[in-house]
Order: C-alpha cells, then sequence, then structure tokens
C-alpha cells in the first residue's frame, strides 16, 4: 500500500498530542513508527489481536486488562491518539514537569494520581468506581498464578480489602485505594524509561 514515512509531520495532530501526553516530538515519532508496526494491515488503527503480539504484554499477568484499557467504552479499535494517550500514563515524571506546570492546564497523564487512577481501573473490572473482594481475588489470581493456594489467595484479598476499606462497605474506593498507596513511589513503578 502506502509508503510508511518518519517525518512528524506526517503524525496527524502532532501538537496537540505532544501538548496533551507531554512526549517529546523524538518519542512521538518512535511511538509512531511502533504504532505503525503492529498496524500491519496498515488500517490506520489497532485491534486488541494487534496489542496482544507486544511480547512484554503476552508475558505480563494483567497484559489482558492493560489491553482492555486502550478500548474504553466497548470500542474494537484504538487509533494512534488513543494508542499514546494511555501510554503517557507510564510516561516517567520529570521534576521540571512539576515545577513549570500552568495550575490551569490539565493534570499530565503521567502524574502520580492519573497513574493511580490507571491502576485502579485494572483493577475495577465491572467499572463500578469499586474494587470488590471478588475483584481483588481476580487479579491476584491473574498475577500469582498456581504458586499460591485457594485459600492463601482469599485471605489476601480479604485482608487486602479490610485494611484499604475505611468506611466498611466492603470494598475499596478510589479515594481509599490511593491513600493505601501513599507510601508507594508510584511515579517510579508505573513508568517505562524509554516512554521520554
Amino acid at each position: 500500500m502506502g509508503s510508511r514515512s518518519s517525518h512528524a509531520a506526517r503524525i496527524p495532530d502532532v501538537d496537540s498530542i505532544r501538548r496533551e501526553t507531554g512526549f517529546s516530538q523524538a518519542s512521538l515519532l518512535r511511538l509512531y513508527h511502533r504504532f505503525q508496526a503492529l498496524d500491519r494491515n496498515e488500517k490506520g488503527y489497532l485491534s486488541r489481536m494487534d496489542l496482544q503480539q507486544i511480547g512484554a504484554l503476552a508475558v505480563n499477568p494483567l497484559g489482558d486488562r492493560i489491553i482492555e484499557s486502550f478500548f474504553p467504552d466497548g470500542s474494537m479499535r484504538v487509533d494512534f491518539p488513543g494508542f499514546v494517550r494511555v501510554l503517557a500514563h507510564f510516561r516517567p515524571v520529570d521534576d521540571e514537569d512539576e515545577g513549570n506546570r500552568d495550575p490551569k492546564e490539565p493534570e499530565p497523564l503521567n502524574s502520580r494520581m492519573n497513574k493511580l487512577r490507571f491502576a485502579f481501573q485494572l483493577y475495577d473490572l465491572d467499572r463500578d468506581g469499586k474494587i470488590s473482594r471478588l475483584e481483588m481475588l481476580q487479579v491476584l489470581r491473574l498475577m500469582v498464578g498456581v504458586q499460591v493456594t485457594e485459600e492463601q489467595l482469599e485471605s489476601i484479598a480479604d485482608r487486602t480489602v479490610q485494611e484499604a476499606d475505611e468506611d466498611g462497605d466492603g470494598a475499596v474506593s478510589f479515594l481509599e485505594f490511593a491513600k493505601s498507596l501513599e507510601k508507594m513511589n508510584i511515579e517510579q513503578k508505573m513508568s517505562i524509561r524509554i516512554l521520554k
């Protein structure tokens, strides 16, 4: 079909994508090439099957949940801006980013709160705004596989929900989730260094 160019000018809406995601022009170009490589049939979008070709997601226990995050609202395809928006959550936080941010601008996609929101939605399988004991158990099963007995997993799920559940409703809200992780360096743990 058409030839694939390496010019950033060929990336649709490159300036607005750069502002929204915080990626440099060079990073966007690398991501655009990756997007094009995954889009083997040059459709202009990626399907779930295209994303399943990414080796790191294939071996990640939460790979299917991460792939699902590229398709909000049950859509069947993701275009380049949507692809980059999801990846922007994993962009490392630069100290200079925080100091120069205009408070009137939206919070960057790679901010601590947005990283926490992204992580929360990996657990909130039914998207009701709460992580139930059953949802916690399902994610734990994905993460540890057969290395732990079902009884041990249930105990871990119970304890995790109980410790985070401050209002006693038997589930973990986003605010409870964020508070339970306040000492964890989410900014580092949810960063991929190549995504500068």
